[in-house]
């Protein structure tokens, strides 16, 4: 079955030209890392493509080979009559979670549009023409590395950059569950292909912003546990951003404070946005299934880390969170 897929999207990309390339709203180190990854395989292929993300490039990952091509909409993307200057058939989504996950570049796909959905998360129906999905995968990255090697393609020092850093951010530097003997082979290959681990570990995982460090301040001053301790939460606002000097980049990695408590089984963080607007970001030690509680609030993701929206107010949305992330205590 997955040498199958494998052949179909390689296939896909073959017998095709004029790609668009998107991945999910407010990318990460996977997501960069996987449009570049696809752009490196076309441009090696002679083909042409255009690489589109509703947000902009985190500028952590601005080092990758022709990230700066990567086109952010802005609210100028949407002319008269909501429509693009102009729509792609033949489209790429990489690790999106479902199709929603595109965001507004789903204006750029034209009406008879076909996607390739390559993807590594458990919640995904398989939105495309042609799926490519491993669900135990690390990362998107690591199954863009399969298909490299479905296509005959041999890594240079720029796509195996990109394909590690993919790696390397979403194996939360080789250290979550996601690290297979199958990660760690391709990790090997990808440095003898001239990827520099320790540069890498070092810009990605251990710098931190002043803004970074002034918003984990604030987040951490108000952390609380349940009375069980087994379930601890912080907060933070736009304000809270605006007031650090902090950016929505500067976030990652917060949840994980809470989660990192000794005997916490679920960790969250709430970003509110105006009044009635709340991201959650959920963590789980392994025991919750945090994609499942996620997605009774129409989010998703993998069994220990996942998200999703809500409208509501803050006090209210942290209510239903907790509510429910005890409910899936309670039935262990």
């Amino acid at each position: 079955m997955w040498a199958e897929q494998l052949k179909e999207a390689a296939a896909f990309i073959r017998d095709r030209d004029d790609f668009l390339i998107v991945s999910h709203v407010q990318p990460d180190g996977d997501a960069i890392s996987s449009t570049v990854t696809v752009a490196w395989m076309l441009e090696k292929l002679g083909k042409r493509y255009t690489m589109l993300n509703e947000g902009a490039v985190p500028s952590r990952l601005r080092f990758l080979w022709k990230s700066s091509d990567i086109h952010a909409m802005d609210n100028n993307d949407q002319p008269e009559g909501n429509s693009p200057v102009r729509q792609y058939r033949n489209v790429i989504c990489v690790d999106c979670a479902d199709y929603a996950r595109v965001g507004r570049t789903a204006a750029w796909f034209a009406p008879d549009a076909e996607l390739l959905n390559i993807d590594h998360h458990p919640t995904n129906n398989g939105f495309g023409r042609v799926n490519l999905m491993k669900f135990h995968a690390a990362a998107t990255a690591e199954i863009l590395f399969e298909l490299l090697d479905e296509l005959g393609m041999e890594p240079d020092a720029d796509v195996a950059t990109a394909i590690y850093t993919g790696l390397l951010t979403d194996t939360g530097g080789f250290r979550y569950s996601s690290t297979s003997p199958l990660v760690m082979a391709m990790a090997s290959r990808l440095l003898q292909a001239g990827a520099n681990g320790p540069e890498l570990a070092e810009h990605l995982l251990e710098r931190m912003t002043p803004g970074q460090l002034r918003i984990l301040q604030r987040g951490l001053s108000r952390l609380e546990l349940s009375e069980d301790e087994r379930i601890a939460w912080l907060w933070v606002t736009s304000e809270d951003l605006e007031e650090t000097g902090a950016t929505n980049e500067d976030l990652e990695g917060l949840v994980n404070y809470p989660r990192n408590i000794e005997g916490v089984e679920v960790g969250l963080l709430f970003k509110q946005n105006g009044e009635q607007s709340v991201k959650v970001s959920m963590r789980s030690a392994g025991k919750v299934n945090v994609a499942e509680v996620a997605q009774r609030f129409g989010g998703g993701g993998h069994v220990r880390a996942a998200g999703c929206r809500f409208t509501d107010p803050l006090p209210e949305v942290i209510r239903l969170t907790i509510e429910e992330v005890r409910k899936a205590l309670e039935a262990l």
